[in-house]
């Protein structure tokens, strides 16, 4: 597994570690959990939004093939 070290301010941390400590797991979890969605709804969307415009526009695409 590869490593990203970030830079972050004081506050931010706390807030990281007050957030973790609510939902009872470690800051580094609660990251990777963010990474992962973040990761995840971004191809979501992309797929979403594509498939919108293929199937709007699938009876122009039949037309001109």
């Amino acid at each position: 597994m590869a490593s990203i070290t970030i830079d972050i301010s004081e506050s931010q941390l706390q807030k990281l570690q007050d957030l973790a400590k609510i939902h009872g797991i470690p800051p580094e979890a609660l990251l990777r959990a963010s990474v992962e969605d973040l990761l995840t709804s971004a191809k979501s969307d992309f797929t979403d939004a594509a498939n919108y415009v293929l199937n709007k526009n699938a009876e122009l695409y039949r037309r001109l093939a």
